[in-house]
């Protein structure tokens, strides 16, 4: 069980709490790294600590400054030079703390230790030391090193952010597609049954309201009761079935469906739909759909096959292949990639799709 901590669940607290953990994190891998020769790690410690405001200032400064009114905004030259500056700027401050401060220190410790002692570094003048090109460079790496190891996760951050707002983008219109297709669809259905004042009218625009309430408001979710998402199928082939009466012989079969089982909305009534639209609608005589649904192991296999016009053109290989089945199959490719197989089979006078899923591998956005 994961603990629960007030303080984070505030997003901005959060953000704080990682950024501290993050450079405390440095402050140790550095201690590790330059302690080995230094006389002992709480001198290091204290040296390291002297450097990491550095670190830090020149950090937030390309991160929270320049990425913003720069890069975002693709104002890429003066992006630039403002790098440019900004290197020179740490890579001279780091000097200057070296050279007035933690160099100094380190001397005087090791001195007492070893009053032989002579170190070259401290040899020359303040800017024969300070422009000295060894330790500049020296100077321009530790200063580097790590603070564009933190960039990298900012940059990746961002691209991961963007990536997972034009997913959600794509999800958001591909599902807002489905619902005037869907109304476009039923609607047809009503209107002929208005055309002969089928007493049965009321009863479908009930029917109607149901589904169109569940896809406009519970299916907003990312996943949803596997139940009640069947349900809705459900409802939506009562509908149908008043439609077409004693013309249309379904058969629906369910198995292994249980309370808790979840799955992403609205992918399995585009293709039921579908099934109606091309199948029934199109046959003057007795048509025919059959239904069967599967969980095990949680993997659903949902497979649905529907009798097709006796004068469907055969060259029409596209004939069955309707936005609805096109919008489940790139949503697939999104929520359950590598975890779902889409077949569509077609012959002379059957039409047949056949979608397994494994539940519990739905891709987290």
């Amino acid at each position: 069980m994961r603990p629960n901590v007030p303080i984070l669940s505030d997003p901005v607290n959060k953000r704080i709490f990682l950024h501290v953990m993050f450079w405390l994190a440095i402050l140790v891998v550095l201690t590790f790294i330059y302690g080995a020769g230094m006389p002992d790690y709480w001198l290091t410690i204290g040296i390291v600590g002297m450097f990491l405001p550095i670190h830090i200032l020149y950090f937030y400064c390309i991160a929270y400054v320049l990425i913003p009114r720069f890069f975002n905004r693709k104002k890429y030259l003066a992006f630039s030079l403002c790098m440019i500056l900004c290197v020179i700027v740490s890579t001279l401050l780091f000097r200057l703390m070296e050279i007035l401060v933690a160099d100094p220190i380190i001397f005087a410790v090791v001195k007492k230790n070893d009053p032989t002692f002579d170190w070259i570094k401290l040899h020359g003048t303040f800017t024969e030391q300070l422009f000295k090109p060894v330790y500049l460079i020296s100077a321009f790496e530790q200063t580097n090193i790590f603070v564009w190891i933190a960039l990298s996760i900012k940059f990746f951050k961002m691209w991961f952010e963007r990536r997972q707002a034009a997913i959600e983008a794509e999800l958001n219109f591909l599902k807002g597609q489905l619902h005037p297709h869907f109304l476009f669809n039923t609607l047809n259905n009503l209107y002929a049954l208005t055309l002969t004042q089928s007493p049965q009218s009321p009863a479908v625009v009930m029917g109607l309201a149901e589904i169109l309430r569940y896809m406009l408001y519970e299916a907003n979710t990312d996943v949803v009761e596997l139940e009640r998402d069947i349900r809705i199928v459900e409802s939506y082939i009562k509908l149908e079935k008043i439609r077409y009466e004693e013309r249309l012989d379904i058969n629906f079969s369910i198995n292994g469906l249980v309370p808790g089982q979840k799955i992403a909305p609205l992918l399995i009534l585009p293709l039921v739909e579908n099934a109606f639209k091309h199948g029934a609608s199109e046959q003057i005589g007795q048509a025919w759909i059959n239904i069967d649904l599967r969980i095990k192991n949680n993997i659903l296999k949902f497979k649905i096959s529907n009798s097709k016009p006796e004068d469907t053109i055969k060259e029409d290989k596209k004939h069955h292949v309707s936005i609805g089945l096109a919008n489940v199959r790139k949503r697939m490719d999104i929520l359950y990639p590598s975890a779902y197989q889409l077949r569509i089979l077609e012959e002379e006078d059957v039409f047949a799709v056949i979608l397994e899923i494994e539940l519990d591998k739905r891709l987290e956005l």
